[in-house]
């Protein structure tokens, strides 16, 4: 069967809602290699020419952007600013893995067809495809060199439902919002939580695409009560490789839905526009953030597992989540946040460990303010409300009195919770919250992330002994929300019902050790990498994580937060599911048209994804 004839086959099987399109025999992947400008098949002036007509004027060639003026730009600090450039990416590379690079050319797509014609054009021609929405991606998945990129950022249409019931479905109605591909969080947030007074859940940075982060599992500061971000999709439009159109749900291509929620962005096929469930809000959330300082090692490790006992008691359920770091300083900090929990409610709980902390003063201290509050969650997301109470909030009296701890905060001048983009014309909403302001044009030497098992908890001693000896090597911190034990049944029921590691059911955190610099660009005077110290580092994570990582029978990883060089990714990312994902992987892309970094079916492929093995 010739190419052209051969489409017109799967042009024919793509219309069909529930058809599963046909393996292909292994014999017919061989010598398979996608083109590079420089080669003879790379696809003619005349034929790009043709793309642009048919993405409406929207095909462009992608103009390198960074050079040591951008790295030396307050642009570089500036998420949007940089989710605005097609050439760059959120991180700007990894060490000894990868660095960002832009495609050749690029399809701003506004609408499902727009995706449809990038797609076909890629196909036939056999070009590399890359999809960027966010272009938050740490594994470097939305960008390649000589490739076609489909750039989502401008298809952020956002449309609150009362009553959805998904195509072909029938239950009951429920709230939802649809959003465009291109939406990130702070969109989807302003429309449906601040103005709209209910909650969708996406990720804790506002800048992160939702798309990506669904496609990978996803966690938001509140996912100990309301879930896995995927867990919260009711349908998708789809373009799959084919280049047919799709509506993926519960009761058309359920397979495909099923692999949407979890088994990794880029890898089944170019959302459109995504449908998810909406929750109520709760009068508030609680913020609790202070820092202690062990005066030896003694202390600290009698600190960690006083913590690990509190927690267990106060702390592990469905309320709290973020993040408790832990430093060879001696530090310990707590960044957390709370469904449902008010000032008042956070003072009372977090009391008694304050109290035993103040019990000893020569052991410990602390380390600047404490913050124990309510803010009402429907102006979480608000920066204008933030600018105008956080300084009310964080200092309702000139000395804040919990416990038996008296603190004198008078000399302490308020930091703003967010940062704002300041180019001109800028929305006022172009906002993120001001600690997620080091990730932008960072340049990443170690990240690893590891699920720890609620089962560590009943044994304080061991995991104490196993944290402290863990950050002799390097620091951490256990994010409580991106684990989902303690949460509500329901939570659980629909994460069950997702591709993600089934891990994520019975681990009460997971714990991230991570560190980089940035802005920086391989090749670039002045702001070179520094490997010799990203090497020493990576070293000192590896030997931090493997002490946390002896005490777990099956370790397992967040795809979205990960280690570039996973061991055993297939079953680190997503564990007993992958098979399944794989035979899924198979029927909707047999010839691997979308490839990402250690995602489903890449080991069939070279590392850049140019050539199947």
């Amino acid at each position: 069967m010739g190419p052209t004839k051969r489409r017109q086959f799967l042009a024919g099987l793509g219309s069909a809602a529930v058809l599963p399109l046909l393996p292909r025999p292994a014999a017919a992947f061989a010598q398979v290699r996608r083109v590079r400008p420089s080669d003879a098949a790379w696809p003619s002036q005349t034929a790009w020419r043709a793309l642009g007509r048919a993405v409406g004027g929207n095909l462009f060639a992608v103009k390198p952007s960074l050079d040591a003026a951008m790295l030396a730009s307050d642009n570089l600090k500036n998420p949007y600013a940089i989710g605005d450039d097609p050439a760059l990416t959120q991180t700007l590379g990894w060490l000894d893995a990868w660095a960002t690079r832009p495609s050749t050319y690029g399809v701003a797509a506004r609408n499902a067809g727009d995706i449809a014609a990038a797609v076909n054009f890629a196909r036939t021609h056999n070009v590399r495809l890359v999809v960027k929405g966010g272009g938050h991606s740490y594994l470097g998945t939305s960008n390649a060199p000589d490739s076609l990129l489909i750039w989502t950022r401008h298809m952020h249409d956002i449309h609150l439902h009362d009553a959805f019931v998904a195509q072909g479905c029938v239950g009951r109605p429920q709230a939802a919002v649809t959003v465009g591909a291109g939406t990130i969080g702070m969109q989807a947030y302003n429309a449906v939580t601040t103005r709209a007074g209910k909650y969708v859940q996406g990720g804790g940075c506002t800048t992160v695409g939702l798309a990506g982060l669904l496609q990978g599992g996803g966690f938001g500061s509140f996912s100990k009560h309301y879930g896995l971000v995927a867990a919260s999709l009711l349908e998708a439009e789809v373009v799959t490789a084919d280049g047919m159109v799709r509506i993926a749900n519960a009761c058309s291509n359920p397979d495909l839905f099923w692999a949407l929620k979890g088994g990794g962005g880029g890898t089944f096929g170019v959302i459109s526009k995504m449908t998810l469930k909406l929750h109520d809000l709760p009068s508030s959330f609680g913020v609790a953030g202070f820092k202690v300082k062990a005066s030896s090692d003694g202390a600290y490790r009698r600190l960690i597992g006083e913590f690990i006992s509190f927690y267990r008691t106060h702390l592990f359920n469905d309320h709290w989540g973020e993040q408790a770091r832990f430093a060879p300083s001696n530090t310990f900090e707590i960044a957390m946040n709370a469904y449902g929990i008010d000032g008042a409610a956070a003072k009372r709980i977090w009391q008694p460990f304050l109290d035993w902390i103040a019990r000893t003063p020569n052991d410990y201290s602390l380390d600047g303010r404490v913050v124990l509050a309510g803010v009402p969650a429907r102006h979480w997301w608000d920066p204008a409300w933030w600018g105008t109470h956080w300084p009310e909030l964080a200092f309702p009296d000139t000395n804040v009195f919990i416990g038996a701890l008296d603190y004198t905060l008078a000399h302490v001048i308020p930091q703003p919770a967010f940062a704002f983009d300041t180019r001109p014309d800028a929305p006022a909403t172009n906002a993120w919250w001001k600690g997620s302001t080091d990730e932008a044009g960072q340049f990443l030497w170690a990240y690893e992330s590891l699920w720890l098992p609620k089962s560590l908890l009943s044994d304080e001693r061991q995991l104490g002994d196993a944290m402290f000896a863990a950050s002799r090597h390097f620091g951490f911190s256990l994010h409580f929300n991106k684990g989902l034990a303690g949460a509500p049944a329901e939570a659980l029921a629909a994460a069950r019902d997702t591709a993600v590691n089934p891990q994520v059911l019975d681990a009460f955190a997971l714990v991230i050790a991570a560190d980089g610099e940035g802005p920086a660009y391989p090749g670039i005077d002045g702001h070179q990498p520094d490997a010799a110290k990203g090497h020493v580092t990576r070293s000192r994570i590896s030997r931090c994580m493997a002490v946390l990582r002896s005490g777990v029978k099956e370790p397992g990883s967040y795809f979205n937060e990960t280690n570039y060089f996973e061991e055993n990714w297939q079953r680190s990312f997503w564990g007993s599911n992958y098979e399944r994902l794989a035979a899924i992987k198979q029927s909707y892309d047999p010839d691997g048209l979308f490839y990402v970094h250690h995602g489903v079916g890449s080991e069939k492929w070279s590392a850049e994804g140019f050539a199947r093995l």
